[in-house]
């Protein structure tokens, strides 16, 4: 080290400390990836109009200003809503992004018809502006994603081949190591944070089940949780005591009835459901506050069928406050026509809600445990599909 330094000099000092302030100026910017779907919109009854490809974008968007985002970044990578809003996320970090392109649109004879796609897009952060690093193949129709919290590995759920790749991250060199096969349709998977579980949300069987991780190795373990109706997301706590899953309800709709968000209780052996809170008709997003004590559920509320007799015009965020292992809904607040998307800033002061209809992103203030609308509206230029935060 001594004889290093003597070699280099002060010039080797200085590169150092230019490197690190590089660095932090780097990550001194919290950021947000969006996936714009301009493939899908639906009729007055509900029913599907699609668009042929070649429109979608994925934003790269700085949020700094929480009430004043500004897009960074914008790359023409497919997306889509057909699939949970954790389709998209960036590494602990924030070097990397992955995004999961579950469902392409193609010609059918005269019609367009949806399918599974494969892709799975590598996105470098680091590069100015940040660019696609590299496209993997992966299972049918890959959906909800997540980073372990090391940022070593990603799982991604596959809705259309029953299974959750396990994926490699070193930087932007980033492959497919392992496939998990799963009984049935999986749409989300998530880890908790000491990064030696995961919990996958099997849609079609009402169930959330539990994946043993160790020394690099993902197994399904055969703890199966019984949720509500559908859950289509599954978020922890930063503490890992609970977790907290979006019931949808209606198998990716709305139907009128309330549906639920079912409370884990992760510190059981073995984890079990504790409670089902009651938050609105259609849940989808889910996102609780990097605090712990806040999480907010996304309600579509059928603001995409206007001749439903559950129609309203825009969807809500039901509040959801926790202390400990309680749960409880405190308020129901407003945004836009069919929200997906939820995060938290890293500093858990805004909640920012992706309005896919509306084609924006609603921002609420966080005070403590309330949660008020600013009335400022971050348009994107799309309809935000899905979106997460970085660190």
């Amino acid at each position: 080290m001594t004889s290093v330094s003597r070699f280099a000099g002060s010039s080797l000092v200085t590169a150092i400390l230019f490197s690190t302030s590089l660095l932090i100026a780097a990550h001194a910017r919290p950021l947000m990836i969006v996936g714009l779907d301009e493939k899908l919109l639906w009729d007055d009854d509900g029913k599907p109009i699609l668009a042929a490809p070649g429109k979608d974008q994925v934003l790269i968007v700085d949020v700094a200003d929480p009430e004043s985002p500004k897009i960074v970044a914008s790359l023409p990578l497919k997306n889509s809503v057909v699939g949970p809003p954790v389709n998209v996320a960036i590494d602990p970090t924030g070097t990397v992004a992955l995004v999961a392109d579950s469902v392409d649109v193609v010609r059918d004879g005269d019609a367009l018809k949806q399918v599974p796609d494969n892709k799975i897009y590598v996105i470098d952060l680091g590069a100015n502006p940040p660019k696609l690093a590299a496209t993997i193949t992966g299972g049918k129709q890959p959906s909800g994603l997540s980073f372990s919290p090391d940022g070593k590995m990603a799982l991604v759920a596959n809705r259309a081949d029953n299974s959750i790749s396990v994926l490699s991250v070193n930087g932007t060199d980033v492959k497919i190591t392992d496939t998990v096969a799963m009984p049935d349709s999986v749409a989300h998977a998530t880890f908790t944070p000491d990064g030696k579980r995961a919990l996958v949300a099997r849609f079609p069987a009402h169930k959330i089940s539990v994946l043993d991780i160790a020394d690099g190795k993902v197994t399904y373990n055969k703890v199966d949780l019984p949720t509500g109706q559908w859950p289509y997301n599954v978020a922890v706590v930063p503490a890992g005591r609970i977790a907290l899953t979006s019931d949808n309800g209606a198998a990716g709709s709305s139907d009128g009835s309330v549906d639920t968000t079912s409370v884990i209780d992760l510190e059981a052996k073995p984890p079990r459901i504790i409670d089902r809170v009651v938050v609105g008709d259609g849940p989808e997003g889910l996102a609780i506050s990097p605090k712990g004590d806040l999480a907010v559920s996304i309600i579509l509320r059928g603001s995409n069928t206007k001749n439903a007799f559950f129609y309203e015009k825009n969807g809500s965020v039901s509040v959801l406050k926790i202390d400990g292992k309680k749960v409880t809904k405190t308020q129901d607040i407003e945004v836009g026509g069919l929200p997906e998307a939820a995060m938290f800033t890293p500093d858990g002061k805004y909640i920012l809600v992706g309005n896919y209809l509306t084609e924006d992103f609603a921002i609420l203030k966080v005070d403590g445990t309330n949660v008020t609308d600013t009335g400022k509206r971050f348009k994107v230029p799309g309809h935000p599909a899905s979106g997460r935060m970085g660190p």
